[in-house]
């Protein structure tokens, strides 16, 4: 039974995950690499469990008592009587194998590990520790306080046990769980990537502009909105970064970040999250889209 969820990684997507864990009455650890990063999250788990308040989806006596439920830490022998530990740090591989490497010798072999990866193989992370059977992906969405899906992701070695139980958390969360298979992409961003990289591909090729392009995508289609404004706030250095690894794996066209991303990214035009990227942020009530030069 899950009482105490470990989160490390107190970003965006590890503030969000530590969040709606403490609005379903868990207890929470959280874990940076230093204080200034710690101080950063706990501030955006707290601020964010305000929102909730404002919003009528929690009591504000609860407000109070989830934050009571969280701590944090630098140490990740702190993680040691976690029922549930989600990894939510940079997405790249090595760094998430050594953490998962040093977990294994931590905690107890009762924890579960999950990663919120959304591209890489959690077969590859699980290869690094001796527990390989309690090892599976939990993979949210940002932002992770309204976003409602949840993809439960198994290896060829994950316990039936293991996948109900992460089912179950996720519905505990309010969350759909939905299960995928370990393959780069899983379910969400194997059929999502392509339509990115076909969206700024057409920029490139002056296919339209960039306003049309999105305009387009959500009056003709209803999304809420255009694929090159969903890539800004998602962040072209993490999408390009998960296009490659895809492409890695299918060695399909259709997955190969376009040069012009490629040169955004070393541009350090990385979207919303430094105030430009296709679109500039200077008024993120009102973006501009960018005149690119190529």
């Amino acid at each position: 039974m899950i009482k105490k969820v470990g989160v490390i990684g107190c970003g965006t997507m590890g503030a969000g995950i530590a969040q709606v864990v403490l609005e379903a009455g868990y207890v929470a650890l959280v874990r940076e690499i230093d204080s200034s990063l710690l101080d950063k999250g706990m501030t955006a788990i707290r601020k964010g469990l305000e929102r909730s308040v404002e919003k009528g989806t929690l009591a504000s006596s609860a407000k109070e008592e989830a934050f009571a439920r969280l701590s944090g830490t630098l140490v990740l022998e702190d993680f040691n009587g976690c029922d549930l530990i989600i990894e939510a740090v940079f997405e790249d591989i090595q760094i998430k194998m050594e953490l998962f490497k040093n977990l294994d010798r931590i905690c107890s072999r009762e924890t579960i590990f999950a990663s919120n990866t959304s591209t890489l193989s959690i077969t590859e992370m699980a290869s690094a520790t001796k527990r390989q059977e309690r090892i599976i992906g939990l993979h949210f969405f940002n932002p992770v306080q309204v976003m409602r899906l949840v993809e439960v992701i198994k290896t060829i070695t994950t316990h039936d046990e293991i996948l109900q139980i992460a089912f179950d958390f996720a519905k505990s969360l309010k969350k759909v769980p939905i299960l995928a298979k370990d393959n780069p992409g899983f379910i969400v961003n194997l059929l999502l990537t392509p339509y990115f990289m076909d969206a700024i591909r057409a920029v490139a090729n002056g296919v339209a502009s960039i306003q049309d392009i999105d305009t387009g995508m959500k009056l003709g289609c209803g999304y809420p909105m255009g694929p090159l404004m969903l890539a800004d706030l998602i962040g072209l250095d993490i999408l390009c970064k998960g296009a490659n690894s895809m492409f890695d794996e299918y060695r399909d066209r259709r997955y190969a970040p376009p040069p012009l991303l490629v040169q955004m990214v070393r541009m350090g035009y990385l979207g919303k999250k430094v105030g430009k990227g296709f679109y500039d942020w200077s008024d993120q009530k009102n973006p501009i889209p960018l005149a690119l030069n190529f």
